[in-house]
C-alpha cells in the first residue's frame, strides 16, 4: 500500500508546508478504515462553497473516483488513480487541457487529493509478476478517506444552514405579505395613522433586500419586518379598543383607579414636592397599553439616554425609566406630564419617548409641551413610536437593528 509517504511535486509546481501537512495527515490513517467513496464525493459536493471549488473541480473529481475500481476508499488497499489528462477529459465530460490541469491543481489545494508525482512526472503503475500494483504514481484519493468524517460533518452544518435560511425567507415573505395588505386595509378603510410614513418605512425596508441574499443580509431586515407589523397590528389594535370604549363610555365612570403596576411616582418619590406639582388621578380607559419595542432598539436609536443610567448605562427596561425620570426632571417635563404619558402609553413606551424626546432637545422649544402633545395623539391612536425610533436609528447611521 502506498500512502503516508511525503512526496515533492514534480517540475516548475512548488512544494509547501501546506502539502507537508496534508500528506502527513493522509498517513494518520486508522487501520481498517474504510468509506463509501461515492457518499464521501456527495459530502464534498455539499461544501464545495466551503471548499473553495467549483462545479468543474467536482466533475473532475467525479471522474478520479471512476478510475478507482473498488466501491469503497480502504485503508488497506493503495487509493492512487493514474490516468492520462486525456482519459480524464472524456470522463470529464471533454473538459478542455488548460480547465482541467486548474481545477486538479483546486483539488489539490482544498486537500481532497494528493500528487504523487514519478521521477519523469508521468502517471503510472508498477505491477510485479503475479499482476498486483506494487507502486503506482498519479493522484493519491486518501486524504478523500482521511477527512471523512470532516466533510461529512462540513456537509450536515451546510444542510442546517441552508434549512435556517430557508425558514428565514419564507418567514420575511409572510412578514412582506402580512404588512402589504395590512396597510392596503388600513388606508381603504379610513383607520387613523401616518400609514404614508409606515408605508415609506416598508418599501425602504423591501429596497434593502439583496438580488441575492444571504442569511445575514435577511435577518436584520426580518428584525424590522416584524416589528414593523407589530407597530401597525398595535395602532389597529389601539384604534380597535378606542372604538370599543368609545361605545361603552359609560364605564369610564367606574374605571378610576390607575391600573399601571408600576407607578412613576414609586421612582421618584421626592419628586413631586420639588416641582411644586400636585398629585393628579384621572380616569383611566381600559384600554390596553401600546406594546414595548425591543430595548436594544430603543438604545441604538436613542444613545444619549445611556448616560443617565447606573454608572453611565442601561441594561434593564427599569434602568431605562429610571433614567428617563432623571430626564424628565432635567428637561423640565412636570410628573404629571409624564404620569398622562405613562398612562396612555405604558411606563416602558413613555420611558422610551422621553429618550426621544431627549436626543432630539436642541430642536424642541418645550419638551414637556412636546410629550403632552404626543400623549393627547396616544389617547386618539395617532402616534407610533416605531416610525420615530427607525428614522433616529437612520440619522445615527445605524440602517441594521442589532436587538440585545
Amino acid at each position: 500500500m502506498q500512502v503516508g509517504s511525503v512526496t515533492t511535486p514534480f517540475g516548475r509546481r512548488p512544494m509547501t508546508l501546506a502539502l507537508v501537512k496534508r500528506q502527513l495527515t493522509a498517513a494518520e490513517i486508522k487501520q481498517g478504515k474504510s468509506v463509501e467513496k461515492w457518499k464521501v464525493f456527495r459530502d464534498a459536493c455539499e461544501t464545495r462553497a466551503s471548499l473553495g471549488l467549483q462545479d468543474r473541480a467536482l466533475a473532475v473529481l467525479d471522474a478520479l473516483l471512476t478510475f478507482y475500481p473498488e466501491a469503497e476508499l480502504s485503508q488497506e488497499r493503495s487509493m492512487i488513480v493514474f490516468p492520462s489528462n486525456a482519459q480524464l477529459s472524456v470522463r470529464a465530460h471533454g473538459i478542455t487541457g488548460t480547465t482541467l490541469r486548474r481545477h486538479l491543481a483546486a483539488l489539490v489545494e482544498a486537500g481532497l487529493i494528493v500528487r504523487k508525482d514519478s521521477a519523469n512526472g508521468k502517471r503510472y503503475a508498477r505491477k510485479d509478476r503475479a499482476g498486483e500494483i506494487e507502486d503506482a504514481y498519479g493522484f493519491d484519493l486518501s486524504p478523500l478517506l482521511a477527512r471523512a468524517e470532516e466533510l461529512a460533518q462540513m456537509a450536515q452544518e451546510v444542510a442546517a444552514d441552508r434549512a435556517k435560511f430557508r425558514r428565514v425567507k419564507e418567514t420575511l415573505s409572510i412578514c412582506r405579505r402580512d404588512v402589504r395588505k395590512l396597510i392596503s386595509a388600513a388606508v381603504e378603510e379610513g383607520a387613523s395613522g401616518d400609514w404614508g410614513a409606515i408605508e415609506a418605512m416598508y418599501i425602504h425596508l423591501v429596497g434593502r433586500i439583496p438580488r441575492t441574499p444571504s442569511i445575514d443580509d435577511l435577518r436584520p431586515i426580518l428584525e424590522e419586518m416584524e416589528m414593523l407589523r407589530a407597530e401597525i397590528l398595535n395602532l389597529l389594535e389601539l384604534q380597535m379598543n378606542s372604538e370599543k370604549t368609545d361605545a361603552n363610555g359609560v364605564g369610564f365612570d367606574r374605571h378610576t383607579q390607575n391600573s399601571n403596576t408600576e407607578s412613576i411616582h414609586e421612582l421618584e418619590p421626592s419628586s413631586e414636592k420639588e416641582q411644586g406639582a400636585k398629585p393628579v388621578v384621572k380616569p383611566q380607559a381600559t384600554r390596553e397599553p401600546i406594546k414595548a419595542f425591543p430595548l436594544g432598539m430603543v438604545l441604538q436609536a436613542c444613545p444619549e439616554i445611556a448616560m443617565y443610567g447606573p454608572g453611565g448605562a442601561i441594561s434593564s427596561w427599569r434602568e431605562l425609566m429610571g433614567a428617563a425620570v432623571v430626564v424628565r426632571s432635567m428637561l423640565g417635563v412636570s410628573p404629571s406630564a409624564y404620569q398622562d404619558a405613562c398612562d396612555a402609553m405604558g411606563p416602558e413606551n413613555a420611558a422610551a419617548t422621553m429618550a426621544c424626546i431627549l436626543e432630539r432637545a436642541g430642536h424642541i422649544n418645550s419638551a414637556g409641551g412636546y410629550l403632552r402633545n404626543l400623549t393627547e395623539k396616544a389617547r386618539r391612536g395617532e402616534f407610533s413610536l416605531g416610525p420615530v425610533l427607525m428614522a433616529l436609528m437612520r440619522a445615527h447611521g445605524a440602517p441594521e437593528r442589532r436587538v440585545s
